[in-house]
């Protein structure tokens, strides 16, 4: 499953998420708001997000088979990417359609004061989940910069995560300036500004982790630090005279593909060069965990 933080992210957007749904809709009854549907459309797709997220990290746990030798690691990026589309399609697009609705066709806002009030719990229960998808990206990040830790972090759930409740705050936000000006300008032309303002926003989110989770999927090497740490231990074993290529791949957010060509000393016979190759692939699991990394390898050396 997800790491630890990630999980508890998760849960904490699912259940906030929910929370929010269920409230915009009852709301969208009362004020047949285009922001307010929009909106509660949002977060149902959040909340099928956050299971869609749980459900590749449970996938992720089945162990390699004859099929998938190196076993499931990236089922975690393929949920992650194919939560970046239900954003798109069932947040941005929808959202979109019903904001450019409302402007070519506006309808006045019933019962303000149940969207005022909906809205501004939906606010205190997105910062909720906000702040503690904040604080497990703080324990991962290990200092990086924000936008670093988003575009390179092999761990999918904690961005994604990240980027939805922003989203989903920031959605918050704009649908209650948009209603409180549309009610008391009259101009009701707002509610439907304010809904596909909501759905530009959820389509850029959406395209930004299509990218990353793209190249995830496709396959990213370790980190230049795990590089280096690597490669120090082939400079520091006398049997290897020379490295001759040296390729990395992530197989999973916790699991790292490491294959390499070695010329060894002429001396050496096979079995000692299984030997030194098997030592090496450990030396390189504990240099890791030296830089606090938590990856497992499978390390593969040929002998040239």
């Amino acid at each position: 499953m997800a790491a630890d933080g990630s999980t508890k992210a998760i849960f904490a957007a699912f259940f906030a998420n929910l929370g929010i749904a269920i409230m915009k809709f009852v709301g969208f009854v009362f004020t047949q708001s285009g922001s307010l549907l929009a909106e509660g459309i949002h977060s149902v797709a959040d909340s099928g997000n956050q299971l869609l997220l749980l459900l590749g990290g449970r996938l992720s746990r089945r162990p390699p088979s004859t099929k998938h030798p190196f076993g499931y690691g990236k089922e975690r990026y393929f949920w992650s990417f194919i939560v970046a589309m239900v954003l798109f399609l069932l947040g941005g697009v929808f959202a979109s359609y019903e904001g450019i609705k409302k402007i070519r066709d506006p309808h006045e806002i019933h019962s303000i004061w149940w969207a005022v009030i909906i809205l501004s719990i939906g606010i205190v229960l997105e910062s909720f989940s906000l702040k503690t998808a904040i604080v497990e990206s703080n324990r991962a990040r290990a200092g990086k910069p924000w936008r670093q830790f988003i575009r390179r972090s092999k761990s999918p759930e904690l961005p994604v995560i990240l980027l939805e409740d922003i989203g989903a705050l920031a959605g918050l936000v704009i649908a209650l300036a948009a209603i409180v000006i549309a009610s008391t300008t009259k101009a009701y032309i707002w509610d439907g500004i304010g809904s596909l303002t909501i759905g530009i926003l959820l389509c850029l989110i959406s395209v930004v982790l299509s990218i990353e989770m793209k190249s995830l999927l496709l396959g990213e090497g370790a980190s230049q630090k795990n590089q280096e740490a690597i490669l120090k231990v082939f400079e520091q074993t006398p049997e290897a005279k020379r490295l001759l290529e040296l390729r990395t791949l992530h197989i999973g957010p916790e699991k790292l593909l490491v294959t390499a060509r070695v010329e060894f000393d002429e001396s050496l016979s096979a079995a000692e060069i299984a030997t030194v190759s098997s030592r090496m692939g450990l030396q390189m699991e504990e240099a890791l965990q030296a830089e606090k990394s938590t990856l497992k390898l499978e390390t593969f050396i040929q002998a040239e």
